[in-house]
C-alpha cells in the first residue's frame, strides 16, 4: 500500500484555514484511550488500532498545544537501523478536503518523522512507499527523492528543511 497524504501548505505549525491563525501543535505517542474515537465509524480512512497494536510500530497523534484532546493527524513510524519508515500518515476527518479546518497538518507529521529520525541516529532518513500519482507532489512538497517504484525518501537536507519549517521556534 502506497501513502496518500496530500501536502495541503507547509506552515509554521498548523494553520487555521477561515482566519490563517497559527496553533502550536504537540506530538506525543498514542494511548489506548485516544484509540476509542479514531475508528472508521468517526470517519477516520485507516485502521490505527491494527497499527498501535504493531510491535515494530510507533503511533503518534498531533494535536494543539491549547487543545490537547483534539487530535488533528496521525502517523504510524517504524524505526529501521538506517532510517524512519512511515507507514501511514492521516490528517483528522474534519481537516481533510475542501472544508477541512486545517492547513499544514501531513506536512507537521512528515517534518516530525524526520525528527525522530535525527533523535534515533539516522541522521534525518526517512523512506515510503508512495500511490504512484503522488510521486510528483511528494518532490514538489517535500523535497523528496523518488528512488525507484513506489519508493520514496527524504534526505538528510529535505529533512533539515522541513524540521525547521515545524521546529525551529
Amino acid at each position: 500500500m502506497g501513502l496518500d497524504f496530500e501536502v495541503d501548505k507547509l506552515t509554521n505549525s498548523i494553520e487555521n484555514i477561515v482566519t490563517g491563525d497559527s496553533f502550536v501543535t504537540n506530538i506525543s505517542i498514542v494511548t489506548p484511550v485516544d484509540l476509542k474515537s479514531i475508528t472508521k465509524k468517526n470517519k477516520w480512512q485507516f485502521d490505527w488500532k491494527f497499527e498501535y497494536k504493531q510491535p515494530e510500530r510507533e503511533v503518534y497523534k498531533l494535536t494543539i498545544v491549547n487543545n490537547q484532546q483534539i487530535i488533528q493527524g496521525l502517523i504510524s513510524l517504524e524505526i529501521k537501523s538506517d532510517h524512519v519508515y512511515m507507514h501511514l500518515v492521516e490528517s483528522a476527518p474534519f481537516n481533510k478536503g475542501k472544508v477541512k479546518m486545517y492547513a499544514g497538518v501531513p506536512g507537521n507529521l512528515v517534518a516530525f518523522a524526520c525528527r525522530l529520525s535525527f533523535q534515533r541516529g539516522s541522521e534525518g532518513n526517512v523512506s515510503f512507499f508512495a500511490k504512484t500519482r503522488l510521486v510528483q507532489h511528494y518532490i514538489d512538497s517535500l523535497g523528496a527523492i523518488h528512488v525507484g517504484g513506489r519508493i520514496m525518501i527524504i534526505n538528510t537536507n529535505a529533512a533539515l528543511k522541513l524540521i525547521d519549517k515545524y521546529f525551529a521556534k
